[in-house]
């Protein structure tokens, strides 16, 4: 493969794993505003994103027996459409529970793209490629919190806040079209894969029952539970605590994600010496005792807006090197299964940080505890699946070394 044909690709995969998140990040800014239009509180606009987990949640596990049994392309076309169709829902919501539901069905058709992004990478590059084609994909999955908060901004500056949701849905169709003529199929199609119910539950289940599997992306999905918690409360956060502008939020926002970003590009250097096994546990225990700091900190009001950025830059820090090395060892294990292997994982992921953010509506303090609270509990977590689900791996499968994969 040349240098540019891998560089296009990993700009493509990186835009498809974007999308849901720059759907998260761009509409953040204009919480109070779009709340005002439909009569509600900023607090009930979490349902917003709520619905969107568990609208990504639940749509990955319909995608990942569609991408085997149709290929990677048809069902990301699917997928594509009714992303574009639900943003122009939401473009027309009258009423929280209308933006609620258009939520759903957008997060529904976008995580195709998620789950379609992930399995082709187990497709296209060589299994001890996966770590650093995911920490590149991070690369371009971290251009959302820099560029999304702050496009926001200007758009409910200038425009009317349905405008984010048609510049989406202009994202999605130039997306789509980049699909169409310039990414590959990665996976012919299998007439043989069964889409009724029990196949599909037995193929998740031989997924979810392989102890490398369940392992770590049970444990990744509560070590990235973390990002998920500071994206739901950082708006409550910097403008409704620290009373920062939505212009400067958007630079705040963009900043503590250089953390996320550069962690993730920092674990490209990291694998070329070190094992992802080994790379993931050291970071595991570091991520239990920054979440505890700023926990201990939360409840004892150590921590201004400065000292609150520092204990979220390192957790994101900490996320950012972990989550490609949990996601390319959850993986390793597959090749048949691969599309629901990578929607499983997904699955586990967006329900976790949709748990997660519903975690911190519970905790009713007005100050940093509920997200300190959330990052707190999910890392330790992490830190017991991880280091109690290692000892029931017995025949582990290398996701950057040259061992050969498993068929499953």
């Amino acid at each position: 493969m040349t240098k540019k044909r891998y560089f296009f690709l990993i700009l493509i995969l990186g835009s498809l794993t974007a999308l849901a998140p720059f759907s998260i990040d761009m509409y953040l800014p204009a919480f109070d505003t779009i709340a005002a239009y439909l009569h509600t509180s900023p607090e009930q606009m979490t349902l917003t994103m709520s619905s969107f987990f568990i609208g990504i949640s639940a749509g990955q596990l319909l995608y990942g027996p569609l991408l085997d049994r149709f290929g990677r392309k048809r069902p990301l076309y699917f997928g594509l459409v009714l992303y574009i169709v639900a943003s122009v829902g939401c473009f027309f919501s009258t009423s929280l529970p209308m933006l609620v539901g258009m939520r759903f069905f957008e997060a529904i058709g976008g995580c195709a793209a998620t789950v379609a992004a992930m399995t082709m990478v187990r497709d296209l590059f060589p299994v001890k490629d996966n770590a650093k084609v995911f920490a590149l994909l991070i690369l371009v999955l971290g251009a959302s919190p820099m560029l999304a908060p702050t496009a926001g901004t200007a758009i409910v500056n200038h425009f009317e806040w349905q405008a984010i949701f048609l510049v989406l849905t202009v994202i999605a169709v130039l997306i789509f079209i980049a699909v169409f003529f310039f990414l590959p199929e990665s996976y012919k199609p299998d007439p043989t894969y069964s889409l009724k119910p029990v196949p599909i539950i037995t193929n998740f289940w031989a997924v979810i029952k392989e102890p490398q599997f369940f392992t770590y992306a049970v444990s990744g999905a509560f070590i990235f539970a973390g990002l998920f918690t500071y994206v739901a409360s950082s708006s409550l956060v910097f403008i409704g605590i620290f009373k920062v502008s939505k212009g400067a939020f958007g630079w705040v926002f963009g900043g503590l994600s250089i953390g996320f970003i550069g962690a993730s590009q920092v674990n490209s250097l990291l694998v070329r010496y070190y094992k992802s096994e080994r790379i993931i546990n050291v970071t595991v225990v570091c991520l239990v005792i920054i979440s505890a700091i700023f926990l201990t900190g939360s409840l004892n009001g150590w921590f201004g807006m400065a000292g609150t950025i520092v204990m979220i830059f390192g957790v994101l820090c900490c996320v950012g090197i972990s989550s490609p090395n949990a996601s390319a060892l959850s993986l390793a294990p597959f090749t048949k299964n691969a599309g629901s292997a990578s929607a499983l994982m997904g699955a586990l992921q967006m329900a976790i940080g949709a748990l997660a953010s519903y975690g911190i509506t519970l905790i009713q303090n007005q100050g940093t505890l509920p997200m300190a609270g959330v990052m707190a509990a999910s890392s330790v977590v992490a830190f017991v699946v991880l280091f109690v689900g290692k000892r029931f791996i017995k025949n582990k499968v290398e996701a950057v070394a040259g061992a050969a994969v498993a068929a499953h």
